[in-house]
């Protein structure tokens, strides 16, 4: 099943987007990074608490735009894997999707 989210274009370079979206009959929070032309989705759930992540209406990133910040308790991710490197859930990792870009458009592959 694909959805259709938006273009890259759409998400600056470095910078973050969050989207909500049923998928299998559920609600869901997700978000996608663009960062150095790459892009990638998560769920928009920390591994620690369960709540979501950003500390402002699209703000996933830390102030250097280098890793993904929670905004509860300030663990910190990667963004290219999801893997939380400081912080209460170090060692676990965000839950990834799937995506497939297709020209500029950011398709979530789930």
């Amino acid at each position: 099943m694909t959805h259709i989210l938006c273009k890259t274009s759409d998400i600056k370079d470095p910078g973050s987007k969050s989207f909500q979206l049923k998928i299998r009959r559920k609600t869901r929070d997700i978000f996608v990074v663009h960062k150095d032309g790459q892009v990638f989705a998560y769920y928009n759930q920390c591994p620690h608490t369960g709540i979501n992540l950003e500390w402002q209406e699209d703000q996933f990133l830390d102030l250097d735009n280098a890793l993904i910040q929670c905004a509860s308790h300030g663990a910190l991710f990667t963004i290219d894997s999801g893997e939380c490197i400081a912080g209460p859930c170090a060692g676990d990792a965000l839950q990834p999707i799937p995506l497939i870009i297709d020209d500029d458009t950011v398709i979530l592959d789930i």
